[in-house]
């Protein structure tokens, strides 16, 4: 029992184990400061620092803690992500920024290294073995001030693919989106199509209830199948009954005939002596009645009443 119930427990933390390691191969380079001046964010001690930009692009919550962050190719667990913290979470198609200062002691989100302006900067990605590459990217050692190295579009590229990144600079087309997405969306296309063509909603409506009612359906036929699959199981457990009942029938009806029981109760009689000892003593118990005024004498007429 104990070693089931270990093997068990080695195959649930491997299956989460896996799972985890599955869901930070997601987790990706979105954006990048090198030279944070005063027209950018600044960090939570009011100061103008370089920053990291990473985003969830799967669609559950992403828990980054201990992944290693680093800017050197030489040492892959350069500033590991505290454990500890309940905002090393990552919502699903989110964001969160690390500060580039030096000063981990200010905090989970500050790393213990800084960026080089004028020189291309490696910054990577690597998951908690500090062996296994999640994601990478150079960015170009020609980054002016206030200027960002962004994602064409959250999440999306190969690994260390300058064709998916681009330079912004805080202008109307190329805006700097620390902890946001880096394309805004006002309006949604599908959305805005469907409404152009069902201004009244008739045909959300029709739509909503064809699958509400095929739901239900498809719900009805899996419970007859369940029911049907349950009947015919149960009907070949019954006859599987019948059939061991009848072979033992067959069975007794070969070997234990009236003949060989008679045969063995008259064997086993005479070898135990086993007869019946009675008693020969008769004894007869009188039953006394119990007393009641309605059969008592003394309440009888003494002498028959003359008659005239």
């Amino acid at each position: 029992m104990k070693k089931r119930l270990l093997t068990l427990l080695l195959v649930t933390l491997a299956c989460v184990t896996a799972i985890s390691a599955q869901g930070r191969r997601g987790l990706r380079l979105n954006e990048v400061m090198i030279v944070n001046d005063s027209t950018s964010v600044v960090d939570d001690f009011g100061r103008y620092s370089a920053w990291v930009e990473l985003y969830n692009s799967t669609f559950a919550p992403l828990e980054i803690s201990s992944v290693f962050l680093t800017n050197d190719r030489t040492n892959n667990v350069l500033y590991p992500v505290p454990l500890g913290d309940v905002n090393t979470e990552i919502p699903s198609r989110q964001h969160i920024l690390f500060w580039a200062d030096g000063e981990p002691n200010k905090g989970t989100f500050h790393t213990n290294f800084t960026f080089t302006p004028g020189e291309d900067n490696y910054i990577a990605i690597y998951d908690a073995n500090g062996l296994t590459l999640i994601d990478e990217i150079v960015v170009p050692g020609s980054l002016l001030p206030g200027q960002s190295y962004a994602r064409k579009v959250d999440g999306e590229g190969g690994i260390n693919n300058p064709d998916d990144w681009e330079v912004r600079d805080g202008s109307a087309q190329k805006y700097i989106t620390p902890s946001s997405n880096n394309i805004i969306k006002s309006t949604n296309s599908k959305v805005d199509n469907f409404a152009k063509h069902d201004p009244h909603g008739f045909a959300m409506a029709i739509m909503a209830m064809c699958i509400v009612f095929t739901a239900l359906l498809v719900l009805s036929v899996c419970f007859y199948i369940i029911n049907r699959i349950g009947v015919s199981l149960s009907r070949a457990r019954k006859i599987k009954a019948f059939s061991d009942n009848e072979e033992l029938e067959e069975h007794h009806k070969e070997h234990d005939t009236g003949e060989v029981i008679a045969a063995i109760a008259a064997a086993l009689a005479e070898h135990l002596d086993a007869h019946d000892k009675e008693s020969t003593v008769l004894t007869i118990n009188k039953v006394r009645r119990a007393y009641s005024p309605w059969s008592s004498k003394i309440y009888s007429l003494r002498e028959l009443p003359n008659r005239h």
